[in-house]
């Protein structure tokens, strides 16, 4: 793997899941990356645990945003507000496909999102992107009002200006949000392409003689129509070498 796919130092990661699979699932591919996981099943059990000062405090907080008694957003506002905590980065793991539910994450005090379904290596790439991202800003702090950012292997330099992040933020989710859809479209367009496909499938029995084709309703039906009911398929008509001689034998020379 290159780089981006793995990670520097051992972590500590808790995940909260309320979904037992994905729990699973999602602990082995963290283990499997030599990440130590703590993986919790809701908002509830992981307050408790973040509040209790004896708990060892994770690296990185990872959560499903739709949960129930407590969902994503919620949790991560309480998170925040556990002094011991509110550094701690927060990752969102959630289905979002609208602008407003991205902001909600901001305004909750996210660090991070990650949309549904995601690949793994993808969420190691993130995860080590995050610590990177820590670790550089904790050596360098924030001076001259520019806060250092790494990305690709390159170190870039912004100034804080919140509002102006913030607008550039939106704009830039919103132009994704309207890709995202553009894709889905052209995927529904792609599918309703391949059921016209799949119309035609299968075996079809065909009269030796007369050519007709047997339907799904059991009657034989003449292959021009039946093609014309199931698909936009037009016709047009002539006649072939082998027929035009034995029917018109005098135009045949």
């Amino acid at each position: 793997k290159n780089n981006r796919g793995t990670m520097p130092d051992r972590l500590k990661i808790l995940i909260i899941e309320d979904t037992e699979t994905q729990r699973l699932t999602l602990q082995l591919m963290l283990e499997k990356n030599h990440i130590d996981v703590l993986p919790l099943e809701g908002g509830p059990k992981a307050l408790k645990y973040l509040e209790n000062e004896k708990n060892p405090l994770p690296d990185i907080i990872i959560s499903d945003v739709m949960m129930p008694l407590m969902d994503g957003y919620e949790l991560c506002r309480k998170v925040k507000k556990i002094s011991e905590c509110k550094d701690i980065p927060f990752i969102l793991l959630t289905a979002m496909s609208e602008t407003e539910d991205i902001i909600k994450g901001l305004v909750a005090g996210a660090d991070n999102f990650i949309s549904k379904p995601y690949s793994f290596d993808y969420l190691i790439a993130r995860i080590n992107s995050v610590m990177r991202n820590q670790r550089l800003r904790k050596e360098k702090k924030v001076q001259n009002n520019l806060i250092p950012v790494l990305y690709e292997e390159k170190e870039f330099y912004i100034k804080t200006n919140g509002e102006q992040i913030l607008d550039f933020t939106i704009s830039a989710l919103d132009n994704a949000v309207q890709k995202t859809m553009q894709l889905q479209e052209k995927n529904r367009e792609l599918s309703r392409a391949m059921e016209k496909i799949k119309t035609f499938s299968g075996i079809f029995p065909i009269c030796a003689s007369c050519k007709k084709i047997l339907n799904d309703a059991g009657d034989w039906e003449d292959v021009e129509s039946y093609v014309k009911k199931h698909s936009e398929a037009e016709f047009s008509h002539s006649i072939c070498p082998e027929c035009r001689k034995k029917l018109y034998p005098e135009l045949s020379d």
